[in-house]
């Protein structure tokens, strides 16, 4: 009998090893290295959540030297916590730093962290920022073609200064030697890369050396930080995940199986927001471990933390909440002033704020240089107005979105004079335009040294520049409104025709070539008049129906002022390349600035390849678009690059032309780079009768149910052109 009753301890023992049910807690281990462990993970199965074991086992390794480390798979874990479902591991620092000789030394490898084989993890979007401190200095998340395209995601940051900074100084990261971009929601796998576009030649001497990672916003302290040397090297960083109880399925899959259902008592299950799975949470007035199904969640006594949870002469405590009580009369008094003091409140608030928004719109008007636009009759919209075009900004009048603000789509009556302001020769027409509205309105206000320059851009008036009919001054940073380019197909911009291959209209050399010219003349009518546009980009040149180039979103560059010109490069969404390699240095916008980025574009017209592209090289090494295009253009394989077929001598030799035209824009230096009007000098002439050009007729728009030629002309001669008065 005794034989038997040992025999049965060890079958038991050797089932509770196997993960048939959760070992006693005193039998395992729960801390290694320091670190707390908490159901449901543990250092064995029995010990770990028998659900989901990959995710949970954990590994406690001992090394000589340095102690014992809790591990997963080669993670060193530093927290484990249960109440917000979350864990922090440790990661090396990404190094890029330059010698005399302006070589690469002490440079970081890229940096790959894969998730993919623990289900239950993922990057937390919420809690991790992509940091970036140095001169010079860019950082790529994912650069490289993901294995998995349905995981690929780009983003990343630049970090500039042409002077030392003192970053313990600074609270924030302004992108003057310290960056900050967000990660996408959901990620398993992160690619992380470390570059410089100068080799840090202009910053050498106070910034030899660049640093990125991707680590807990809440732990980044700038202040404590400086601008990298190589003796700051070998740091590393907190890293949050979070993770899923149930990483494949709902609350409302898990709660059908209670034997699998992971949430103990006085819980809260939750969704994951950031992707399929699930998580347990106290429920207020709870704390404990919400996935210990024995003990689960216990009540708070809030009476005996006066101080925590405040209370009178008699406190009462009651499952999750707990009782306030008051003696004699005093509770009909209270109860009176309880209902009371709010009403007086809302109201006096209510009132407080009508007052105070209308004082600041007129303090913005007058900053913003109101009286002198009303002067010059320029169309001025009050903020009223435009909300009411827009239907107070409504998601199904978005059009797009950019690093300065969102577009919006809306109906207003243009050439009225809008705020008294009269635009002779003209009469009030309801048409469509689109609104842009800043993304941050406390930037600093408009300066008056720019009221000059954005009346220039507003009285400028060319067919391939989109027309920006008003303004509105009423907000911190003007609002503004711009005709609006009809296309009936989704293909409106050259983005869109170009990515992902969809468009017949590029098929043809004859189009590429219409497409480029018609942007250059733009762009040389808009720096004969001395604008610079400061954002070109494909997604920037419009194609409307008739698939004439309209170029956008110029006159925002006039709205950031010389102090605060970094905030085109303090965070970017797969543009970086398309910017000036000196305005990353220098901070500062110039016409130059628009060659260069015209110059990307080309590449990207010619290529079919968005300028952050990596392809390989003769060495089978991924190396950026740009470059690759430039090398092949100097040692004749530009045929190698392209994505169309040229037919016949005469486009062959057209194409070299534009792609050496793309080069000289793409030129380091902007003393080399040729101006919009020699570049137009350079391009090949059109063949007018091969393009779409000779039987589209010329846009129209309709003003009062009546179709009239483009607004090029003024509405007096169109009211003769309908033969009235």
């Amino acid at each position: 009998m005794k034989i038997v009753r040992q025999l049965l301890l060890v079958a038991v023992a050797w089932w509770l090893r196997q993960g048939g049910a959760p070992t006693v807690a005193g039998h395992c281990a729960r801390s290694c290295g320091g670190v707390p462990i908490p159901y449901p993970f543990g250092l064995e199965r029995g010990c770990a959540s028998t659900e989901h074991t990959k995710g949970f086992l954990l590994n406690c390794s001992k090394t000589e030297g340095s102690g014992s480390q809790l591990l997963l798979g080669n993670y060193t874990i530093r927290k484990i916590s249960v109440s917000d479902s979350t864990m922090v591991i440790r990661l090396p620092e990404l190094n890029d730093c330059y010698n005399e000789s302006f070589l690469p030394v002490n440079t970081s490898d890229n940096l790959s962290i894969d998730l993919s084989p623990y289900p239950p993890y993922r990057f937390s979007a919420t809690r991790n920022v992509l940091t970036v401190l140095g001169c010079d200095t860019f950082a790529l998340t994912n650069p490289l073609k993901a294995a998995d395209k349905r995981d690929f995601s780009r983003g990343g940051c630049i970090s500039y200064c042409s002077e030392n900074v003192d970053l313990a100084k600074e609270t924030t990261c302004s992108g003057i030697g310290c960056c900050q971009a967000s990660i996408p929601k959901g990620l398993n796998k992160l690619h992380i890369r470390i570059g410089s576009f100068n080799g840090h030649q202009n910053v050498l001497p106070f910034s030899p050396c660049g640093v990125a990672f991707v680590g807990d916003k809440e732990l980044f302290n700038i202040s404590t930080r400086s601008l990298p040397t190589p003796n700051d090297l070998g740091k590393r960083a907190d890293l949050v995940l979070d993770w899923m109880i149930g990483w494949n399925v709902t609350c409302a899959q898990a709660e059908l199986s209670q034997s699998s259902y992971a949430c103990g008592s006085n819980t809260e299950c939750r969704n994951f927001t950031d992707g399929p799975g699930y998580r347990c949470f106290c429920k207020p007035g709870y704390e404990g471990n919400p996935y210990d199904r024995s003990r689960g969640c216990q009540d708070i006594n809030e009476c005996e933390d006066p101080q925590k949870y405040p209370c009178c002469e008699k406190c009462e405590n009651l499952p999750g909440s707990y009782r306030r009580d008051y003696d004699g009369d005093n509770r009909r008094d209270i109860a009176l002033a309880m209902i009371l003091v709010p009403v007086v409140c809302i109201y006096a608030s209510a009132s407080a704020s009508v007052t105070w928004k209308w004082r600041i719109r007129k303090i913005n008007f007058k900053r913003n240089g109101g009286k002198f636009f009303k002067s010059q009759g320029v169309q001025i919209f009050t903020e009223a107005e435009l909300a009411k075009a827009t239907n107070n900004y409504d998601e199904s009048n978005k059009l797009g979105e950019g690093s300065f603000g969102s577009v919006y789509k809306g109906r207003v009556a243009v050439g009225k004079g809008g705020s008294g302001s009269v635009n002779r020769g003209r009469i009030a027409m309801d048409i469509e335009v689109a609104v842009k509205k800043p993304k941050d309105v406390h930037k600093p206000l408009m300066k008056k040294e720019f009221q000059d320059e954005l009346l220039t851009v507003m009285q400028t008036n060319h067919k391939n520049m989109v027309k920006l009919y008003g303004i509105c001054l009423e907000t911190r940073i003007p609002l503004l409104v711009y005709e609006y380019i009809l296309n009936d197909t989704h293909l409106n911009t050259l983005f869109k025709h170009i990515h992902p291959k969809v468009s017949t209209f590029l098929r043809s050399w004859e189009n590429r070539l219409k497409i480029a010219t018609e942007a250059t003349l733009a762009l040389m009518e808009m720096h004969s008049s001395g604008i610079i546009h400061g954002n070109i980009k494909s997604a920037n040149i419009l194609i409307d129906q008739n698939y004439s180039v309209k170029i956008s979103d110029f006159g925002t560059s006039v709205l950031k002022s010389l102090q605060h010109s970094h905030i085109v490069a303090t965070e970017i969404e797969g543009t970086l390349d398309y910017i000036d390699p000196e305005y990353l240095t220098t901070g500062k916008l110039t016409i130059k600035s628009d060659v260069y980025n015209f110059g990307a574009v080309l590449m990207e017209l010619l290529t079919g390849k968005k300028p952050t592209s990596f392809v390989a090289n003769k060495s089978e090494e991924p190396i950026n678009i740009i470059p690759h295009f430039i090398s092949s253009v100097n040692d004749g394989t530009l045929f190698d690059v392209i994505n169309f077929k040229a037919t016949g001598e005469d486009e062959i030799k057209q194409v070299e032309m534009v792609a050496k035209i793309a080069v000289k824009c793409l030129d380091q230096s902007s003393r080399k780079r040729p101006t919009m009007s020699e570049v137009a000098q350079q391009l090949p002439p059109i063949n007018q009768s091969s393009t779409v050009a000779e039987n589209i007729e010329e846009p129209k728009f309709k003003v009062a149910g009546t179709i009239c030629p483009t607004v090029e002309i003024s509405v007096t001669d169109c009211l003769s052109y309908l033969g009235s008065d």
